[in-house]
């Protein structure tokens, strides 16, 4: 499958923020028994890339063909181009910046921007976006997907930022191809005390409703 198609079919990406590599590798392993097949790394704001690179490279050696990488909180050219180079096959940004989504496309990679507004969303679509994510989804009320997917048929959108199990299919439901989801998965605690089966817990509560 390509990225377009991992994203379609699997719906549920999972954002790990701040991880170091091993805790990375071990979280992505146990989601994997989870049914988790999307990650995206975000990189850190102010932050050598370096170590997201490091992250993202190691992810996409040992789950080849298993999870589907991408990177997130993609903001300049110089973490577009280290994801790339790491082996990023989606890039996703908080917010709708046009020379990022070209460059995006340039480098043969899937481009989700984020966007809230119908005018970004537009903007984002017309740049060449492959899904536009809304983010915070939760800002406008839980009908908002439904009521953006209306007038904008054809856009393929993912709900970020609040989304939890207990309303994931309030949005597909409503329209969206896919969601995004982090600390309720990713639970910082559960990675600090080695708790690798609650962690595979968490993430069946999301993938066991698809």
């Amino acid at each position: 499958m390509n990225p377009m198609e991992w994203i379609e079919q699997n719906k549920i990406i999972v954002i790990m923020r701040g991880l170091e590599k091993q805790e990375a590798l071990n979280a992505a392993e146990a989601m994997y028994k989870g049914g988790i097949r999307l990650i995206e790394v975000t990189f850190p704001k102010g932050e050598s890339v370096e170590g997201t690179k490091e992250t993202i490279s190691a992810l996409c050696e040992q789950f080849k063909g298993r999870i589907c990488i991408g990177a997130g909180t993609v903001l300049s050219e110089e973490q577009l181009l280290a994801a790339r180079d790491a082996g990023a096959e989606y890039i996703i940004s908080p917010n709708t910046d046009v020379a990022i989504i070209k460059k995006t496309k340039e480098l043969g990679l899937v481009s989700i921007p984020g966007a809230l507004t119908p005018s970004e969303v537009v903007v984002a679509d017309a740049a060449g976006a492959d899904f536009v994510k809304i983010f915070p989804v939760t800002a406008f009320g839980k009908n908002y997907i439904k009521q953006l997917a209306a007038p904008l048929a054809g856009v393929k959108l993912l709900a970020v930022g609040g989304v939890s199990a207990e309303n994931m299919t309030d949005y597909l439901e409503q329209g969206a191809v896919g969601i995004g989801i982090g600390g309720n998965v990713v639970n910082k605690k559960m990675i600090q005390s080695g708790d690798w089966e609650g962690i595979t817990r968490a993430a069946w509560e999301y993938t066991e409703q698809l």
